[in-house]
């Protein structure tokens, strides 16, 4: 595989990426993928056996150097003082890929309210405290690109996941604020790859008033799909690539009837999300990993 640093960047050969999410899902398959291209690699979330387990899989890959920092995103001064322990020991950062997310299921009335607050502080309140130690790193660097992983649930609403909607929906908005005052920048890129449904342990790890675990529902992509669409946007930034262009109609419809037909939309969601969207398999109403690591693969 090519290690081509990103466009912007003109030193040849693998950089430094700095992942947060890095222990499981869209985060892991972005690490491996780094990893075959021989890039050093800084790998943050809160639990520190998830982060070891993928470090040695990094490693066995090909990855130049590897580093695991246990962080809670949704903690600024952790996150900060990351990113300067980062800097120091690698001296720059090339790119910065946001996944760390996490889910809760219920009604807004049902879901209590600490639960809603904390997910909103990681899911959001997350990504902000990363782009503004990282951003502010490339602008002393002069260049560097932040990924930021949206969703799709970024532009429509369902019911059941109105925490994740919400939080969502403003990182969509913080991260087209970003885009527009980086344009200032030449050599400073953000981009957003917001895809549908992942098979990745999200849902089973969310938490739940429901009775019943989440679950993705159709179409769902795998986690290496969406590393591969990370790094075509960081080999030609763009402003955003979406859920509808990178996997298929099903979603670009979705988006579509969220917009044109509201009412229709919102008549058919709820029976289809209870369907498609929340397992069958009964589960006990738990706060899941919204206020700490659970690692989907160590029992």
């Amino acid at each position: 595989m090519s290690s081509t640093r990103p466009s912007g960047v003109d030193r040849p050969g693998p950089g430094t990426a700095l992942i947060t999410g890095a222990s499981s899902g869209i985060g892991r398959a972005t690490a491996h993928l780094y990893a075959e291209r021989g890039w050093s690699l800084v790998l943050c979330a809160r639990g520190r056996d998830g982060l070891e387990d993928v470090a040695d899989e990094c490693r066995r890959r090909g990855a130049g150097d590897v580093a695991i920092k246990p962080v809670d995103v949704s903690d600024g001064d952790e996150v900060h003082k990351m990113v300067t322990e980062t800097v120091e020991q690698f001296g720059r950062v090339d790119v910065c890929v946001h996944s760390a997310a996490v889910m809760s299921y219920g009604t807004f009335l049902d879901t209590p309210a600490e639960v809603f607050d904390h997910a909103i502080s990681v899911d959001l309140i997350g990504a902000a405290n990363v782009a503004r130690s990282i951003l502010t790193v490339y602008r002393d660097q002069g260049d560097g690109h932040l990924v930021i992983i949206g969703s799709l649930l970024g532009r429509i609403a369902v019911p059941w996941m109105g925490t994740y909607v919400t939080a969502k929906w403003g990182l969509r908005g913080l991260t087209r604020t970003l885009q527009q005052e980086m344009q200032q920048y030449p050599g400073i890129h953000v981009s957003s790859v917001a895809p549908g449904a992942v098979r990745t342990p999200i849902y089973e790890q969310a938490a739940t008033v429901v009775g019943r675990a989440g679950s993705p529902p159709p179409p769902v992509t795998t986690p290496e799909v969406i590393a591969r669409a990370v790094d075509r946007v960081v080999r030609k930034p763009q402003r955003e690539r979406d859920a509808d262009a990178v996997f298929g109609y099903v979603n670009k419809v979705a988006a579509l009837g969220y917009t044109v037909v509201p009412a229709v939309f919102d008549r058919l969601v709820g029976p289809l999300m209870w369907r498609f969207g929340i397992s069958r398999e009964p589960k006990d109403d738990a706060e899941g990993n919204v206020f700490r690591s659970r690692s989907p693969y160590r029992q």
